[in-house]
């Protein structure tokens, strides 16, 4: 009976699909037990990204379907998240206590690459990852503003140094030990080392993911760092404008010369919806976004609509995400961040992957 039983809850999870993977519950190893008294279930699963806020509707999905079933009396299910760490480009480890470094990067500026990564940071925090944001753009650092932090960061041995906290992530940027407008008047070489430095320097505190806003560009200040950083996948951010997509492309081919997965595609400033009188408008054109996801076989992440209030949220020094949580506006960023996460899960683990095992229980 037990046996049997077993079969029918793998039978039936293996109908209800991972929005998010694309794999059913059953063969995407996020089972990780089962639990049979009688009658009675308890089914255990562990996705591989963080989906605090979706959790519940999946648990209850899964209950549903579970106790539809005639053999099933009762069905307890618990969902979880556990992120690991996964492959880096080669001869490159990841970092002591950051699980995974993603890259934001758009190959021009001006398409609001930094406040996006500002966003996607405190989406996945808010979905109950351990996050941190690196100001990688030396030139212009704009981070410490955007996430309402400044002054000179903390080291308590003298050599590692603190990393801001803001919002719940943790943060640090140039901009913390220059004044703001001091102009980086450096070569590439002291750019690519300062980096360097502050990205390894710093005392992160057991991460699952370390967002890094790369500055604008695809020259060899861009390259050189792609080659040091032991990045696990890459965001790119444009708007759907012509001359946009044209940098975009060249960004995703940077990454692609550097052997890291670009897990998808950011379309800003898609729409805008005048504040007056309703009336929805494509200003930077439509559709250019999907078209290179297309065109190069990567994930449309998501679209974000023009909108004043994430330009005076960041501005003001609480990203939308935090400013206002339960949105319309940042529930778009914690999609595009459960998306993006969910993907890299997928990817191959950065040691040994150890495949889940269905345990059956008589409690």
């Amino acid at each position: 009976m037990t046996q049997q039983l077993q079969e029918t809850v793998k039978r039936l999870i293996s109908q209800i699909v991972d929005p998010y993977t694309g794999q059913d519950l059953a063969t995407g190893g996020t089972l990780q037990g089962v639990g049979i008294d009688g009658s009675k279930v308890a089914v255990d699963i562990v996705l591989g990204y963080p989906a605090k806020s979706v959790a519940d509707e999946l648990a209850q999905r899964v209950r549903d379907v579970l106790q539809a079933d005639a053999s099933i009396a009762q069905a307890t299910v618990s969902v979880s998240s556990r992120v690991r760490a996964h492959t880096v480009q080669k001869e490159l480890t990841p970092l002591p206590n950051v699980k995974n470094i993603l890259a934001v990067a758009s190959g021009k500026g001006g398409v609001g690459k930094s406040t996006t990564s500002a966003n996607l940071a405190l989406a996945l925090q808010a979905e109950g990852a351990k996050v941190g944001l690196l100001d990688a753009d030396i030139y212009g650092p704009s981070i410490p503003r955007m996430m309402g932090v400044s002054g000179k960061p903390d080291s308590r041995d003298g050599q590692r140094i603190e990393p801001k906290l803001a919002h719940g992530v943790q943060t640090m940027s140039i901009g913390f030990l220059i004044e703001e407008d001091t102009p980086m008047i450096w070569r590439g070489p002291m750019v690519t080392q300062a980096l360097t430095q502050l990205l390894n320097e710093t005392n992160w505190v057991d991460l699952d993911y370390l967002i890094i806003d790369l500055p604008p560009g695809t020259g060899d200040i861009q390259l050189t760092l792609c080659q040091k950083v032991p990045v696990s996948g890459a965001l790119i951010v444009t708007t759907p404008q012509d001359i946009a997509l044209l940098d975009a492309k060249k960004a995703l081919k940077m990454f692609e010369k550097v052997e890291v997965p670009v897990l998808g595609i950011v379309e800003n400033m898609a729409l805008h919806t005048c504040s007056q009188c309703g009336h929805t408008e494509h200003i930077f054109g439509s559709g250019g976004g999907e078209r290179m996801a297309q065109q190069y076989d990567v994930p449309l992440l998501g679209s974000l609509p023009l909108d004043i209030r994430i330009r005076e949220q960041a501005d003001g020094g609480t990203p939308t995400v935090a400013a206002d949580p339960h949105g319309a506006l940042a529930q778009a960023y914690a999609e595009i961040a459960r998306k993006a996460a969910a993907l890299l899960s997928l990817r191959s683990r950065s040691k040994s992957i150890q495949f889940p095992k269905i345990v059956i229980q008589n409690t």
